[in-house]
């Protein structure tokens, strides 16, 4: 697999499904639909509640929410079993590091500082125009986080090697 291939094409579905209307939560999971062979359907709803921060409430980045919902897809057990939590706890706490790194912050109000002044937490979504997409730094995150994702599991390939 040509990685970087692959990694562009998922950016540019993730950017895509954003644009769409879905939130940053859905955006990101969505885009790993096929990886993990879940309907995207599925995976929509799974994450539907994440975006804006869970609930819009400006809390853990949606995104962010999105890349740790796929981990739990990669790395984890349908029984209770330590060891794999264990491993599953610290892939998260890597991407979120890893996150953080080239933001600063896991934290939707915190990444919105700066582009706009009131950051609601009303229930209510904004309207996506033209504006909406140009005062807030979700496209990016959406990218950002797709990015971090497909690195995650390229060195996980290499390492099996």
């Amino acid at each position: 697999m040509d990685w970087d291939e692959e990694t562009e094409r998922r950016v540019k579905k993730g950017i895509e499904l954003f644009k769409e209307g879905y939130n940053c939560s859905q955006a990101v999971t969505m885009t790993f639909a096929d990886w993990y062979n879940v309907p995207a359907g599925l995976m929509a709803r799974i994450s539907a509640s994440f975006g804006g921060g869970i609930g819009r409430m400006r809390e853990t980045c949606g995104t962010a929410s999105g890349m740790f919902m796929l981990a739990g897809l990669e790395v984890a057990s349908e029984k209770a079993d330590k060891v794999i939590k264990a491993k599953n706890y610290e892939t998260v706490q890597r991407l979120a590091a890893d996150f953080k790194k080239e933001t600063g912050s896991i934290i939707c109000r915190d990444l919105l500082k700066g582009y706009i002044k009131d950051v609601s937490t009303a229930p209510k979504p904004d309207e996506r125009t033209d504006e909406y997409y140009k005062k807030r730094p979700c496209v990016r995150m959406v990218e950002l986080a797709i990015r971090i994702y497909m690195n995650y599991l390229r060195e996980k390939e290499d390492e099996k090697r």
